[in-house]
């Protein structure tokens, strides 16, 4: 995500070789300040230099001397967990969930509230602002500084202008949620779409660090993908990139709630997996004693799991569908690795075996050697903490 030091303006070059400190220190504290200048290519003098500016402004920490090196020992720096926080906030057809978590992502407090299917959309966005509310009250309490607000919302998402133009699953139309809260709360507001959010946080706090080419295949109450390319998130010219769910795999297939028929949700997504058991099994009733497409999605993998032979089945057969979708696309982008997230990471052990064998089927063999797929280590909360990755990602850009 940050190369070598562009030759640009001074204090474009200053901030950019800041952002690459804040990047290193991430993904391989503790470094010292020798250890920093041999990775970044830069003189000691001028590492020392951003250092010093980055620990007045709180976003790293001196930790202890390096004791395991030759030589004169130097101190080991890291990023600082008081350093800021950021509020997380993940919108979907089941509810809201709102976190706030510290400099490296730890949660400091969480809440959620589901919501049936329905409710009005100023319901939903009340709900919201009043976490929002209570997340900023307890970073006060806790006496940590507020970097900003990170929203995972499904559906398309206009990142330039801060929209959520269309979520097919909710059927809102153009929401300027970035202007309605930076306007209530005082803060920067910055708003993805759910798979890309969850892209973005896979990059920064999961199996995705230091992959630089990836594919994240998640499902909350639906399903979507986040692409990453030579680390960077490949939003497209409107910022409306990586709607998977929505390719279409079946023309004669069902119709999807965006109103097309046989998108590769339709094949794969949670509401449409619970429907097929549902139709299959004479113990549905028994099994799926919760209500939520989500958690009966939830109930079927432990089923499939304990050996209920239709909750398998099912599986099985998303796991395919799953597989000629990720087929085509590593056709498409040649990527090292495919992040299975959402609650699809549920389904792993049962999924991921049917995935390789039917990438191995419809893909070309150049792009499948060496391919890795991986259940995300953040499962269900990873389009939160995307969320959050987005507020952390805007300030390690330009922390000075």
């Amino acid at each position: 995500m940050f190369d070598a030091p562009a030759k640009a303006m001074p204090g474009v070059v200053r901030t950019h070789n800041a952002a690459v400190v804040l990047h290193q220190l991430r993904l391989h504290a503790p470094l010292s300040r020798a250890d920093l200048a041999k990775r970044i290519g830069l003189n000691r003098s001028t590492v020392s230099s951003i250092v010093a500016q980055l620990l007045h402004a709180g976003l790293i920490h001196e930790t202890a001397f390096q004791t395991d090196k030759l030589g004169r020992p130097g101190l080991s720096l890291a990023i600082n967990p008081l350093g800021g926080c950021a509020v997380g906030v993940e919108i979907d057809a089941a509810g809201v969930r709102v976190f706030l978590t510290d400099f490296v992502a730890n949660t400091v407090w969480s809440r959620r509230i589901r919501l049936g299917e329905g409710e009005p959309q100023e319901t939903y966005l009340h709900c919201a602002e009043e976490m929002v509310r209570q997340a900023l009250f307890q970073a006060q309490v806790q006496g940590l500084r507020v970097l900003g607000i990170g929203v995972a919302l499904p559906g398309l998402v206009d990142v330039h202008e801060g929209e959520l133009r269309y979520a097919p699953s909710l059927h809102w139309h153009d929401i300027p949620l970035r202007t309605r809260w930076s306007q209530r709360f005082g803060l920067p507001v910055l708003i993805e779409n759910h798979a890309n959010a969850a892209a973005l946080g896979e990059f920064y706090f999961g199996i995705g660090q230091n992959v630089p080419n990836f594919l994240y295949i998640g499902a909350g109450t639906t399903m979507g993908g986040g692409i990453v390319i030579n680390g960077e998130l490949c939003r497209g010219r409107g910022g409306f990139a990586g709607q998977m769910g929505h390719m279409t795999l079946d023309p004669n297939g069902l119709r999807c709630s965006c109103g097309r028929q046989g998108c590769w949700e339709t094949l794969v997504g949670p509401r449409q997996v619970v429907e097929q058991y549902k139709m299959r099994s004479s113990y549905a009733d028994q099994v799926l004693h919760e209500e939520g497409d989500e958690s009966c999605f939830a109930q079927i993998v432990h089923a499939a799991e304990a050996g209920d032979l239709a909750a398998l089945a099912v599986m099985q057969e998303m796991g395919h569908y799953l597989g000629v979708g990720i087929a085509n696309l590593v056709n498409i982008f040649n990527p090292q690795l495919v992040v299975l997230g959402g609650h699809y990471s549920l389904a792993h052990e049962t999924v991921i075996p049917v995935i390789k064998e039917t990438i191995k089927q419809h893909s070309l063999f150049p792009m499948r050697t060496a391919l890795s797929v991986l259940p995300s280590q953040r499962g269900v909360d990873d389009a939160i903490l995307g969320a959050v990755a987005l507020v952390l990602d805007d300030r390690m850009r330009a922390p000075v």
